[in-house]
């Protein structure tokens, strides 16, 4: 599969690039952010891989969080794709800023007309892990996954549904509870039809009633402030409720006087990159 590359920027001794490529998975073109640390110039590095949230594109996490002098400290690539297909001309995929482009909630959809394109869920799971590893010095065996908002449910349900992928998890303000907040409703009901029943594969809180794997240590960085918190969008109250039950340990910071912006995720990325450092690098 060709990868074009769209950009290159050095930065700590390192390289932040943007490919694009052709996506099998979501039958269109995809671009996503590498960081390669200046360790991959001469031996293969554990993934780390983020998971943007609504409306973002690639370059949200690449050009805001700062998260690159620790990826270079720790010899860890980081990836960073879109978040959802682009340009398919799906009808009514731009009517909303929480469903359609920019907002694919990493499901694959199985309703018309999303289900031929929507697909991020096996994109982020399968396709793009083989893409990387096949163009970039990679250690295919270590892989870790964490996320914003949306992305930081995407990243805690591919953890929970694929016990012992990922060495590790983290989020920052993710939408824990997505069948009981009126962004998952939307999304799912749209994206998965009305069966609730099946809504329930993809939702961290009841993933992790049921996960049974390898240890997972789980963080999560929440701002006290954030507009979506007391929206009850987020509802980590209800994920940390089925973590303490399955003894799954979660550590949850609630950050004072935070919200739910890029300047929340730049002040604690390091804390996150050492977390994941410290089982990509075991």
């Amino acid at each position: 599969m060709a990868l074009k590359q769209v950009s290159s920027n050095k930065c700590f001794e390192g390289f932040q690039k943007v490919f694009e490529h052709d996506s099998a998975e979501l039958k269109c073109k995809m671009k996503f952010g590498i960081y390669l640390p200046p360790k991959a110039e001469t031996g293969k590095c554990p993934v780390l891989y983020w998971l943007s949230g609504l409306t973002c594109t690639e370059q949200n996490f690449i050009t805001k969080a700062g998260f690159q002098q620790a990826a270079a400290e720790h010899g860890l690539i980081v990836v960073a794709p879109d978040t959802s297909p682009r340009g398919c001309n799906v009808e009514g995929e731009d009517e909303s800023w929480d469903f359609g482009t920019g907002a694919g909630f990493y499901v694959n959809a199985t309703e018309d007309p999303w289900k031929t394109n929507y697909r991020m869920y096996s994109y982020i799971k399968d396709e793009l892990p083989k893409l990387i590893n096949a163009n970039f010095p990679t250690d295919s065996e270590r892989m870790s996954i964490f996320g914003h908002s949306m992305g930081g449910h995407g990243a805690l349900i591919l953890a929970l549904k694929n016990p012992g992928k990922y060495k590790s998890v983290s989020a920052f303000a993710p939408i824990c509870n997505p069948i009981q907040c009126q962004w998952g409703k939307k999304a799912f009901g749209g994206y998965l039809g009305p069966d609730t029943s099946k809504w329930e594969a993809y939702d961290a809180t009841q993933l992790v009633k049921a996960y049974s794997g390898p240890r997972l240590d789980i963080l999560i960085d929440q701002g006290k402030d954030d507009q979506f918190l007391s929206a009850g969008q987020l509802l980590p109250d209800n994920f940390i409720a089925a973590c303490t039950e399955q003894k799954i340990p979660v550590v949850f910071r609630l950050q004072q006087g935070y919200d739910h912006s890029y300047f929340f995720i730049a002040t604690f990325i390091n804390d996150h990159i050492k977390h994941h450092a410290k089982y990509l690098n075991a």
